[in-house]
């Protein structure tokens, strides 16, 4: 029982440092191109998991049938998913980013039948379709003539991919640490964006020559990646996918208010329908 609660904390306070992501991120985007913010991000995130793995005297070892799982966690979860989390905050805004990706939970439910084998009921289905209905309603239904709305589905994109992502996770959560997996992974995903990544670092000297803009950096980099993965990825080790997927809605009531209070962002009343009825989705796997 004190494991199931520490794993609640643990999620609690990752979703939470990510909700605060998507406020830095927004910054950081006016002057650097999605992807090479991505990877800018992981060069950071890597350094410190690095020390951290030292400074703990982890082995690195990993088993080699779990090879192609950490990889295509460290492809989907860590590559796709993150530059679509950045490339759809860009064209759109810091609530939609943050309220759209917290569908991740009922499509958790998805992949955890696809990939797990976990069962789903009557009540997990509704809660799927409630958030698909309140994701096309934050997207807008129609053609993607515009930014805002292209960016919505980009957003979708990421949602779905860092599901699949952490259902992944489960699959070597109890054979190594998670440190280890997360290290592993995130450099995995280092090298497939490095080849588009370094050609869009067109920003990199208004990132040193700005203080805030490079605090931003090592924010996305130590804080968000290197600290808020591992704590997820941890957090999802002591409880079940489903139960895990309440606390990602820390993630878009922190991003919500700091949107808000930092940027000066509104928020509409179709906006709060859509974040209304993901949350009930999501409530209703919670409950069962």
């Amino acid at each position: 029982m004190r494991q199931r609660y520490l794993g609640a904390v643990l999620l609690a306070l990752a979703a939470s440092i990510w909700g605060g992501m998507y406020v830095v991120s927004k910054i950081v985007l006016e002057v650097v191109q999605p992807l090479a913010l991505v990877w800018l991000r992981y060069v950071v995130a890597l350094a410190a998991l690095v020390l951290a793995i030292l400074a703990t005297r982890q082995s690195w070892r990993i088993r080699w049938r779990d090879v192609p799982v950490v990889v295509a966690i460290g492809i989907v979860g860590y590559a796709i998913s993150i530059w679509t989390q950045f490339l759809g905050t860009k064209l759109t805004t810091a609530q939609m980013g943050a309220m759209i990706t917290s569908s991740t939970p009922a499509l958790m439910v998805v992949f955890g039948r696809l990939i797990l084998g976990e069962r789903i009921t009557l009540r997990k289905a509704l809660s799927v379709g409630l958030a698909t209905i309140g994701v096309l309603m934050i997207v807008g239904i129609g053609g993607f003539g515009s930014s805002y709305e292209l960016g919505g589905v980009i957003l979708f994109i990421a949602a779905l991919t860092w599901a699949l992502m952490s259902v992944l996770v489960k699959r070597v959560s109890t054979a190594h640490s998670q440190l280890v997996v997360t290290t592993y992974a995130i450099l995995v995903a280092t090298i497939v964006i490095t080849p588009v990544g370094i050609r869009q670092m067109h920003g990199l000297g208004n990132i040193l020559s700005h203080p805030v803009l490079w605090g931003g950096v090592l924010y996305l980099g130590i804080v968000s990646t290197a600290g808020a993965f591992f704590l997820w990825n941890k957090g999802l080790q002591m409880v079940d996918a489903a139960s895990g997927g309440l606390y990602f809605f820390f993630q878009p009531l922190v991003g919500t208010f700091l949107g808000w209070l930092v940027l000066g962002e509104q928020v509409t009343m179709t906006f709060w329908i859509g974040a209304t009825l993901i949350l009930a989705g999501v409530m209703l796997v919670i409950r069962e």
